[in-house]
């Protein structure tokens, strides 16, 4: 079945990274900022790098921030990446505190300081899965992803944690929950398992993004 994979377009860095991705799996992404393009997708790929007021203020500047709501309760498939995860949580401690989409209940915090750590967090790491899900199929536990970013999700329920890194702390660093997936790393930028990921997604969304074993 085909689906029409939309590639929200707020101006965030990574975009055409993002769409050459999907891309090279097979999809034909459409890349806009079109909110009326945005609510008739058939999938939706909200990308992001950057900061959480700045990214909330340019989905609402272009009109898309009741679109994706609306995209999401729709039941169709949906994948963020990076800042498009954090996003999706209710509240980010960046910047002094910014309200975001509030589709998962949780916070977005900083790495705390003083940790030794080298914040951003950068480079590659490893991503452990918490349960089965159709888009890391074949992809195994404990693989290598790409990281940028200096914040972290905290999601409120613990079932909504697909996959965790090691960071100074064990955080959440992919999230499944009824037809959404979201990533903290950066599957573009993570070689041919990133690249699996992506198919993955291509593939269950063609399915309808049915919910599966271990997907609340």
């Amino acid at each position: 079945m085909a689906v029409r994979i939309v590639v929200v377009d707020y101006g965030a860095g990574n975009l055409r990274s993002v769409a050459r991705a999907l891309a090279h799996v097979g999809a034909e992404p459409v890349v806009t900022d079109d909110p009326a393009v945005v609510a008739d997708a058939g999938a939706v790929v909200l990308p992001g790098v950057g900061a959480a007021g700045d990214t909330m203020a340019n989905l609402r500047a272009r009109g898309l921030e009741v679109p994706l709501r609306e995209f999401i309760a729709s039941g169709r498939p949906f994948f963020g990446v990076c800042m498009g995860l954090q996003a999706l949580f209710e509240w980010s401690e960046e910047g002094g505190g910014q309200e975001c989409l509030g589709i998962l209940p949780g916070r977005v915090l900083r790495f705390p300081a003083g940790s030794g750590l080298k914040v951003p967090h950068m480079g590659w790491n490893t991503v452990a899965w918490k349960f089965d899900h159709p888009v890391v199929q074949g992809i195994p536990s404990g693989s290598y992803f790409y990281f940028v970013h200096s914040f972290y999700p905290v999601p409120s329920d613990p079932a909504a944690v697909l996959g965790v890194t090691e960071y100074g702390l064990e955080f959440a660093s992919m999230v499944a929950w009824r037809n959404v997936v979201a990533t903290q790393f950066h599957p573009e930028k993570s070689g041919a398992l990133g690249l699996r990921l992506y198919e993955n997604f291509l593939a269950w969304a063609r399915c309808g993004a049915p919910e599966a074993g271990g997907v609340r």
